[in-house]
C-alpha cells in the first residue's frame, strides 16, 4: 500500500495484483480516522480487483479543526469535505491503473454519510453505505447512484435510517440492496476500536463476523455489477 498526496490531503493507494487497468473505489473512514481497520478494508477491495484509495479526511490541516469541519459537513450533507472526496475521485480517474471513469465509493459510520453525500453530488457509479446517517426530506437523495447498504438493528442511533434509505431509493427507482442485520450494532464491519472508547449502549458497537462476512458478500458483487459492466 502506497501513501499518496492529493492536493492538501493524504491517502493510501492499494493496487490489485492482476495486470491491466481496473475499476477504482474510494474508501472513507469512520470518525476515528484512517486506522488499520480502514487500511485492511482498502486492501480487501484491492484483493478483489479494485484500485482502492483510502482517503484521510483529517489530513488537510490541523487535525482538530479537520474533525470539527468534517462533522459540520456531515451534518450539512455537503461542503469542503465532500469537495475533497470529489477531488480524490478525479485524481483516481486520471491514474493509469484505473479503467474508465466508473468509480465507486464505500464508507463506514461518518464515512458512510459522506459516501451518500458524494454519491448524490458527484459522479460516482456505485456507493456502499455502512451504518451511515441518511439525510431527511423530500428529494434529499435526488441524483444518487446505485447503493448497497448495511446496518445493524441493535444500533438505535440509526434505527430509522435503513428504512428511510430503502424508501427513498425505491421511490427514485435507483438500484439498491439495503439490509439490516438483527444481531449487529454500529461498526460491525470493523474489528478494532480505540481502547479509550467506552461502550455506548445505544449503538451496541462491535465487530460481528457473520454480519460482516455477509455484508462483504453483498458489497463486492454489487460493485462488480455497477463498476465493471
Amino acid at each position: 500500500m502506497e501513501q499518496v498526496t492529493i492536493g492538501s490531503q493524504r491517502g493510501f493507494l492499494a493496487l490489485p495484483e492482476s495486470f491491466g487497468p481496473a475499476p477504482g473505489v474510494i474508501v472513507l473512514h469512520e470518525i476515528f480516522g484512517l486506522n488499520d481497520d480502514i487500511k485492511a478494508n482498502t486492501r480487501r477491495l484491492a484483493d478483489a480487483g479494485y484500485v482502492s484509495l483510502a482517503l484521510d479526511l483529517y489530513s488537510a490541516g490541523n487535525k482538530a479543526l479537520c474533525i470539527a469541519r468534517a462533522i459540520t459537513d456531515m451534518a450539512r450533507g455537503n461542503g469542503p469535505t465532500v469537495d475533497r472526496i470529489e477531488a480524490a475521485r478525479s485524481w483516481l480517474v486520471a491514474r493509469p491503473e484505473v479503467a474508465g471513469s466508473r468509480i465507486g465509493v464505500i464508507g463506514f459510520c461518518m464515512g458512510g454519510a459522506f459516501a451518500l453525500a458524494a454519491a448524490i453530488h458527484h459522479d460516482f457509479a456505485a456507493a456502499s453505505v455502512n451504518y451511515g446517517r441518511v439525510p431527511k426530506g423530500a428529494g434529499a437523495l435526488d441524483g444518487i447512484c446505485p447503493v448497497v447498504g448495511a446496518y445493524g438493528r441493535k444500533d438505535l442511533s440509526l434505527r430509522r435510517d435503513p428504512a428511510r434509505l430503502e424508501a427513498a431509493l425505491t421511490e427514485l427507482g435507483v438500484a439498491h440492496d439495503v439490509k439490516v442485520y438483527p444481531n449487529a450494532g454500529h461498526s460491525f464491519l470493523n474489528k478494532g476500536a480505540p481502547s479509550w472508547l467506552p461502550p455506548i449502549p445505544m449503538m451496541s458497537a462491535g465487530y460481528v463476523p457473520e454480519a460482516a462476512d455477509d455484508a462483504w458478500a453483498r458489497i463486492l458483487p454489487f460493485f462488480d455489477e455497477h463498476l465493471r459492466n
